[in-house]
């Protein structure tokens, strides 16, 4: 089968790192890159309790293109094992299932949960994470049955998304009802990373929530909130018009278009937060009030900023975005407005109309229900081996007006 794997090794690394730089393209067009298109074998089962999936989409996510682009902070390596497939947004068939599989059959439609915890590793007594259903920070994702990774799409064990076929144990694996097309089945893994930040950081019906940046996961956090019938006010901070659009069709209240170089678009989220613009000495203005609750959904230097600046005092500050190593964040705002900082990464059990269950079946039951329908953020598709188009096409969003592209292996 094809694949896109990342294989990566010093020279390589330092390739990206300096000519990468000045070529951004090369990182996923030369041949001296750590992405590499490859004639694989399918990956095989770890052990009974896994099944193989064929591969319906597999979506693009932020992070891959992160990893591509080696902007990822080496204190994630290891986390991971290389070689790996990448791709851990999936939805797909069930091709083949192991001896000790029950509940599910040859040709069932599945989304997959790609987090590698505990019960995947095959540990009969789960870690205090994995106990409290916190599976994303599951403290034995180095060890078990399979190869070191935080998720399927960064182990060698267990392909991922961005190929024909991936494995993943039956644990990890949810059927799709009927009522979910596979546009929508392969949205619930970003909409569950949205859902679960917006489910543990609940806001008030009386709050007022700011979303900085309107890509993916910026969306599917104004789609969850409404989603769940909080009635917060929504403010969206977006670069392209078409971003500005479908917050709107989700649920936003006002968007506020960033203004380039100039400090209007400070004033216009400042004026719909209800907050006053202050002049220091030097800088750019200080905001005195802001939102109660700030989704941070972009992880850059900028967005990271603002969101501290436009939380009012006491507010709270939930970073979705894949902030790494950046500079010249200014911190003041944290202590002088005491703000509460939240990190949000993945997703795991939640509570939801009275009963524990895991987020992307709250997502699955959301979508199922008529609660939203997210297929319009599926804007593109790729076969396999237009991997250059796909990416460059993620990487020049705005000009393509890109919001979710998704390959068809």
């Amino acid at each position: 089968m094809q694949s896109l794997k990342f294989e990566f090794s010093i020279p390589r690394y330092i390739f990206g790192k300096t000519i990468g730089r000045m070529f951004p393209s090369l990182l996923w067009n030369s041949g001296f890159s750590c992405l590499r298109f490859r004639e694989t074998a399918d990956p095989d089962l770890p052990n009974d309790r896994w099944v193989k999936i064929r591969v319906t989409y597999g979506g693009i996510c932020g992070s891959d293109i992160n990893l591509i682009n080696l902007h990822d902070s080496p204190s994630t390596s290891p986390f991971a094992s290389f070689p790996f497939t990448i791709g851990h947004e999936a939805v797909g068939t069930i091709s083949e299932a192991g001896a000790a599989v029950t509940g599910f059959q040859i040709g069932d439609r599945v989304a997959v949960d790609p987090i590698l915890s505990c019960m995947a590793r095959g540990f009969s007594d789960p870690c205090d994470a994995c106990r409290r259903g916190d599976y994303s920070i599951c403290s034995q994702m180095t060890d078990g049955d399979i190869a070191p990774g935080l998720l399927i799409g960064a182990c060698r064990d267990t392909g991922g998304s961005w190929s024909a076929y991936l494995v993943a144990h039956h644990s990890q694996v949810i059927k799709l009802p009927d009522e979910i097309t596979d546009a929508n089945g392969v949205m619930i893994e970003p909409f569950s990373c949205a859902l679960h930040s917006v489910m543990r950081n609940r806001p008030g019906d009386d709050d007022t929530v700011l979303v900085v940046g309107a890509g993916t996961i910026g969306i599917c956090v104004v789609a969850a909130i409404r989603a769940l019938d909080i009635a917060s006010k929504i403010v969206v901070v977006c670069k392209y018009d078409y971003q500005s659009k479908l917050a709107l069709r989700y649920g936003a209240d006002e968007v506020i278009r960033l203004g380039g170089k100039d400090y209007k678009s400070i004033y216009e989220t400042a004026e719909a937060l209800g907050a006053r613009v202050l002049k220091p000495v030097i800088g750019p203005p200080v905001i005195q009030g802001g939102a109660d609750i700030v989704f941070e959904c972009v992880g850059k230097s900028n967005s990271v900023n603002d969101a501290l600046r436009f939380a009012r005092s006491g507010g709270k500050v939930v970073l979705l975005g894949l902030a790494g190593l950046l500079d010249r964040i200014d911190w003041t705002t944290v202590w002088l407005n005491e703000l509460d900082v939240k990190g949000s990464f993945a997703y795991g059990m939640e509570e939801f109309n009275g009963k524990r269950m895991r987020t992307m079946e709250v997502a699955i039951e959301l979508m199922r229900s008529g609660k939203m329908d997210l297929s319009p953020l599926v804007t593109h598709r790729f076969p396999l081996e237009k991997y250059k188009d796909a990416l460059a096409t993620v990487v020049n969003k705005g000009k393509e007006a890109c919001m979710k592209a998704v390959f068809e292996p």
